[in-house]
């Protein structure tokens, strides 16, 4: 049954949203973004057509507001929500509260949320379907003692996981036995503090691992394709900075098994829409099942730029209840694609937040690039939100050009006013493991410290463009140009959005 979508609101922030927002006006489709009081200059909020606010900074008092989302959805004739990632897009009540006002979620049904968000549910669900996950216990654990014989058993070191976690949350690599007592303790507070369940569970750690994961779509015909693969393991506190497509280590055979198994996973689940299935690959080539995640990933632009395929627009029109009008075969993969997350954090302090208002940003442009942005110049950064404030993208003929892309790229990338990753970023791109593409998830601990980023030499590009920059900001102090005009002129209906939200 197709049901027409004719104005979508955008329960997030930042890149996602704006991301979400430009192909719905693609498609010819209007947009309520909503923001919180800080957010009130974000692009996002400029670029929709109508902007409501919902609340003060914290999250728990605006973007999580269940309830004052759908009452924005009633007032401003929304018929459809796109969660983007993060905040309400895993949670299965949200998925509920829409279907019961009337309101399109455009995402999978409550049921395979809460089937793939449980992890313990979904290992269950894994086995039947005949898909691998590593050696580990089969239910969340309630003696100490009797996991603690089990990990012995499987051997060490192990991993203690948070059965409702995810992004890292509720994790801990266990050595040796003498720390397993106090690992699982601190597991279940952090889960218990992140998800509000402090279930956790035993798994073997695997060896030298990567994070390899496969794209799904599915409609509600029983339709179901893969659109290949990413390799997400650079990773700092088991979250990714950078991500490239396709993984360079995969060969044709394990490629198609690892797909079929991600075919088999969301069919288990009875998914619907874009959903991603993650897998672990040890140095001995064997995949695991990890996780699924049951939304749009913030990686996702390096697998459209592989496949030429919108993974937006395929959301939008499979909630309408639309065919995918392509089969497998049809999907060809077309060069490769880096992404790098630009976050305001300090890489050369264990990148920890860096705050404060960005006195500049320009992003790049030029021959295969593409940037996902979220803030302007003027913009405060603060501790409210995820630290995620761009993503760059470089596409090549090869992965060779991809990487030589990205460094040209991340060298003309200009950001003040804030600490970001971008160093780091281009740390990997210049480490010979990295470009051999012989890394794992352990790159950050064996490689990586503070002081390298102090012993990168820029180029003479990097070194014009911050010679400039401080010139202009040494202008801009000068002038005392006035922000309010800035903003004003940015669109030419701001004030008539504002005075009519």
């Amino acid at each position: 049954m197709v049901k027409s979508i004719s104005k979508v609101l955008i329960a997030n922030r930042g890149e996602i949203a704006v991301r979400i927002i430009r192909t719905c006006r693609d498609l010819g489709l209007q947009t309520v973004a909503v923001y919180s009081e800080p957010d009130f200059i974000s692009p996002h909020t400029l670029l929709a057509d109508e902007s409501v606010c919902i609340g003060p900074a914290a999250s728990s008092e605006s973007y999580l507001k269940m309830d004052k989302l759908l009452d924005v959805a009633e007032q401003t004739g929304a018929d459809a929500i796109h969660p983007g990632y993060g905040f309400l897009s895993e949670n299965a009540a949200f998925a509920r509260k829409c279907a019961e006002r009337g309101v399109t979620f455009i995402g999978p049904s409550p049921e395979a949320i809460e089937a793939m968000g449980d992890k313990m549910r979904a290992r269950e669900m894994m086995d039947q379907a005949g898909v691998p996950y590593p050696p580990g216990t089969r239910e969340a654990l309630t003696d100490a003692a009797d996991a603690k014989k089990f990990a012995g058993e499987i051997g060490f070191p192990v991993l203690i996981k948070a059965a409702a976690g995810g992004g890292g949350k509720g994790m801990r690599v266990i050595e040796k036995p003498d720390a397993f007592e106090a690992g699982i303790k601190a597991a279940q507070s952090e889960a218990r503090n992140a998800f509000g369940d402090e279930r956790v569970y035993v798994e073997k750690y695997l060896e030298s691992p990567r994070h390899v994961e496969f794209q799904i779509l599915a409609d509600t015909h029983d339709n179901y394709i893969h659109l290949f693969d990413r390799e997400c393991s650079i990773q700092r506190r088991h979250q990714k900075v950078v991500e490239e497509a396709p993984c360079a280590i995969l060969d044709d055979e394990l490629r198609a098994e690892m797909a079929k198994a991600a075919i088999a996973a969301a069919r288990a689940c009875n998914y619907t829409g874009a959903g991603t299935i993650e897998f672990m690959v040890d140095k001995h080539r064997n995949f695991y099942f990890l996780e699924m995640n049951t939304r749009l990933q913030v990686e996702h632009p390096i697998t459209e730029l592989i496949t030429g395929v919108d993974l937006v627009e395929w959301q939008l029109r499979i909630a309408e209840g639309q065919p995918l009008t392509f089969k497998q075969e049809d999907v060809r993969r077309n060069g490769h694609a880096i992404e790098c997350r630009i976050c305001a954090e300090n890489p050369a302090e264990q990148f920890m937040p860096s705050t404060g208002i960005l006195t500049r940003f320009n992003p790049v442009t030029g021959p295969g690039v593409r940037v996902d942005e979220g803030v302007r110049t003027h913009q405060r950064i603060t501790v409210d939100y995820d630290p995620l404030i761009a993503k760059l993208i470089t596409w090549g003929k090869n992965r060779d050009e991809a990487i030589r892309r990205m460094h040209r790229a991340l060298d003309e990338f200009e950001i003040a006013g804030v600490e970001t990753t971008i160093p780091f970023c281009r740390y990997v791109m210049e480490h010979e493991g990295f470009r051999q593409a012989q890394y794992d998830t352990h790159f950050v601990q064996e490689h990586f410290s503070g002081e390298e980023i102090l012993n990168i030499t820029p180029d003479h590009a990097s070194v014009a463009a911050a010679a400039l920059l401080k010139w202009n900001d040494n202008e801009q102090h000068r002038v005392q140009k006035p922000h309010a005009v800035e903003h004003t002129n940015h669109t030419g209906n701001w004030w008539h959005k504002r005075m009519h939200s």
